[in-house]
C-alpha cells in the first residue's frame, strides 16, 4: 500500500477544530492558533449576514491529520466572486503530493462556484510554496512584513516627549472608556473611530464597510485585550485614533498589534506614535518581551513609525492573486 493510497481528504466538522489549529500553528509558528480562536473565527464567518463562504477540508494519513485546506471569503474585503485559499501541510508530511491533492480539491470547488478571483500566499523564505502557486497561475499582488519589537531594554523614558498628545485629547484604554461611558456608548465611540481609521489600510481589494455588528463580534474575540486597546479621545468623547494590542496565541511573552490608525482630520499630529508608546507602556507593565505587527510594504508612514521605535522586519508574506474582479 502506497502513502498516497492511505490519504483520506474529507470536509471538516467541529470535532476537527483542535487538529486544524495544531496543523496551522505548526505550519506557521509565527502566527499560531488556539482552538478557541479558530472556533470563534469559523462561527463569525458562518453567521455573517453577507453570506460569506467557508469550506474546509482535512487530510488524514495513517489515521493522523496531516494537512488542512480552506476556501473562504472575508468580510473586510468582500466581493461575491472573490475567495481566499489556504493549504497547510505539516512539515513532516511535506513533499509527498498532499498539498497538490488538496489544491486540486480547492480548484475544483472554486471553479464550481464560479470564482473570478482567488487570493493565496506564502512567505518569501518558502520558495517551493511560491513556485507552487506560480505554476497554478498566481502572480504577486502585495507584500506584508512581520515587524517585531524586542522590548528588553526599551527605554520608554527616552520617548516622553513623543508620548504627549495635543490639548483637548486624552489617551484612554478601551477598558477605561467603558468605565467612563458604559459599555454601549464606549463601543459606539470606539466603532466610529475605528471604522474611519481602517479605511486607508493598504489591501489588495476595495475595503468593505464595517458594520456595528461586525465590530461587536470582533470585540468578542478571545484574544482581545481591552486594557491594551489604546484610544485618543477628545474632550467631546470622540475617538480620533487607535492603537491596539491583542493577546498572542499560546505565548504570554508576546502581544500582537491589531489596528493602528488615525481619523483623516487628525493625522500628522503624532497621535499614532503616542498611542503606540502608550501600548508599549502597557506591554512593559505586563512583562511582555515582544510586540509583533504586520504592515504592507507599501505603508510608508506606519513603517517609518515602527522603524523609529525599533521594530525589525521578518521575511515578508507574499499575497498572490489568480484572476480578478
Amino acid at each position: 500500500m502506497t502513502a498516497a493510497s492511505t490519504l483520506v481528504i474529507r470536509e471538516t466538522t467541529d470535532a476537527d477544530i483542535a487538529d486544524m489549529a495544531r496543523i496551522m500553528s505548526e505550519v506557521n509558528p509565527a502566527h499560531p492558533w488556539t482552538p478557541e480562536a479558530l472556533a470563534h473565527e469559523i462561527e463569525f464567518l458562518q453567521s455573517h449576514p453577507l453570506g460569506l463562504h467557508l469550506a474546509q477540508w482535512i487530510a488524514v494519513q495513517y489515521a493522523q491529520p496531516v494537512a488542512t485546506a480552506a476556501a473562504l471569503q472575508f468580510a473586510g474585503m468582500y466581493h461575491p466572486d472573490r475567495y481566499h485559499a489556504e493549504v497547510m501541510v505539516l512539515p513532516s508530511a511535506g513533499r509527498h503530493g498532499i498539498g497538490t491533492r488538496l489544491a486540486d480539491v480547492l480548484d475544483a470547488h472554486l471553479r464550481q462556484r464560479g470564482a473570478r478571483e482567488v487570493l493565496a500566499g506564502a512567505y518569501e523564505n518558502h520558495p517551493h510554496a511560491l513556485a507552487f502557486l506560480t505554476r497554478r497561475g498566481f502572480t504577486e499582488a502585495m507584500r506584508f512584513w512581520d515587524n517585531v519589537l524586542d522590548l528588553r531594554g526599551f527605554d520608554l523614558q527616552a520617548w516622553a516627549e513623543q508620548a504627549l498628545v495635543p490639548d483637548g485629547v486624552r489617551v484612554l484604554s478601551y477598558a477605561q472608556l467603558v468605565a467612563e461611558l458604559g459599555p454601549d456608548a464606549a463601543l459606539t465611540a470606539f466603532y466610529e473611530g475605528f471604522k474611519e481609521a481602517r479605511e486607508d489600510v493598504p489591501r489588495t481589494g476595495e475595503v468593505t464597510p464595517l458594520t456595528p455588528e461586525d465590530f461587536q463580534k470582533r470585540q468578542e474575540n478571545p484574544s482581545v485585550y481591552p486594557e491594551a486597546q489604546l484610544l485618543a479621545v477628545t474632550d467631546h468623547g470622540e475617538v480620533v485614533a487607535v492603537s491596539e494590542l491583542w493577546r498572542a496565541q499560546n505565548d504570554p511573552q508576546r502581544l500582537d498589534t491589531g489596528l493602528t490608525g488615525t481619523r483623516r482630520a487628525w493625522r500628522r499630529r503624532g497621535l499614532a506614535l503616542a498611542l503606540k508608546l502608550a501600548a508599549i507602556r502597557v506591554a512593559l507593565s505586563q512583562g511582555v518581551t515582544e510586540i509583533w505587527t504586520g504592515n504592507a510594504t507599501t505603508n510608508a508612514p506606519m513603517l517609518a513609525i515602527n522603524d523609529r521605535l525599533g521594530f525589525r522586519t521578518r521575511p515578508a508574506f507574499i499575497e498572490m492573486k489568480w484572476g480578478g474582479v
